[in-house]
């Protein structure tokens, strides 16, 4: 790891971590915290996916709903309005929004093919934005000179990855320039998840094996064709259960690449003191284990 000992993390002139785990947990608010102490650098995957990666399908997505209302038409081929995605740290939404739901198009679903295509723009969108880590760390040092690094991946981070495999090329490129923090949930936060997600169904990005199996299923076990599926019925029906399939994919990425940490303790941290030990702790709790 690029820290060996508590005590090399503690005298690290230079901090750099990396987290990764279901959103919801802690990731995107330990980051914001850090950043706010002035001497961290906060880079948000998710954020580099929307505005360097995607934002161009983004607006274009925007653009063809636009031309298909007489008004708004003849405003953009004369060049008299502009459409573009107003993303921020904060506000994630046109990503999911174009992600979209495969489903019934008259309850806002794509056709499984279109959908199946996001997904794979997504999936090359989120590797090349990992990627780009390491020149991050070095952008924000040789140009804000920030001392410490904060990289805050998306939850589907594992889906992209070979966490048995020490080639993985991802894996390999991040564990070099950061250390790796699994922020692990307990059952009680995935019940909790669970019941969030339902109240507000939002698009996810799925390993592309994964998502085939519960779409058949999904239509075998209510009897539908593609054109007839709630698009929301069918992200909720399948939001446990990719829960359940990325578990075991963070446990490898933590036990072979990483250290890991709770989402009860990530709650707790208050500052940078805290982040230090806590992190410190996690370190030694790698060590004994190894």
């Amino acid at each position: 790891m690029l820290y060996s000992t508590a005590e090399d993390w503690r005298q690290a002139p230079k901090k750099r971590v990396l987290f990764f785990g279901m959103s919801g947990l802690g990731k995107t608010h330990v980051s914001n915290m850090l950043r706010d102490n002035g001497a961290w650098f906060h880079y948000s995957i998710d954020y580099r996916i929307g505005t360097r990666y995607m934002g161009e399908y983004i607006a274009d997505n925007a653009k063809a709903h636009a031309m298909q209302v007489p008004f708004l038409r003849d405003l953009l081929l004369s060049d008299s309005i502009y459409i573009g995605s107003n993303i921020s740290f904060h506000n994630l939404t046109p990503v999911s929004a174009y992600l979209g739901k495969p489903g019934n198009p008259d309850q806002g679903g794509l056709p499984m093919a279109e959908y199946t295509r996001r997904q794979d723009q997504f999936r090359q969108a989120e590797i090349n934005a990992l990627l780009d880590t390491g020149y991050f760390i070095d952008r924000a040092q040789a140009l804000y000179d920030y001392p410490h690094f904060i990289c805050d991946t998306g939850g589907s981070i594992c889906e992209w990855v070979d966490p048995e495999d020490p080639a993985d090329p991802v894996l390999s490129a991040l564990s070099e320039r950061t250390l790796m923090i699994w922020i692990q949930g307990s059952e009680a936060h995935t019940q909790e998840l669970i019941r969030r997600f339902n109240r507000a169904p939002k698009p996810m990005a799925y390993q592309p094996a994964f998502l085939a199996r519960c779409w058949q299923e999904y239509l075998e076990v209510e009897g539908c064709c593609e054109g007839e599926v709630n698009p929301d019925a069918f992200i909720r029906w399948t939001y446990g259960r990719a829960l359940a399939h990325r578990q075991p994919l963070y446990a490898a990425m933590a036990r072979n690449w990483g250290v890991t940490v709770t989402a009860d303790e990530i709650a707790q941290v208050r500052d940078q003191a805290d982040f230090t030990d806590l992190i410190a702790g996690a370190i030694t709790r790698s060590a004994r284990r190894s």
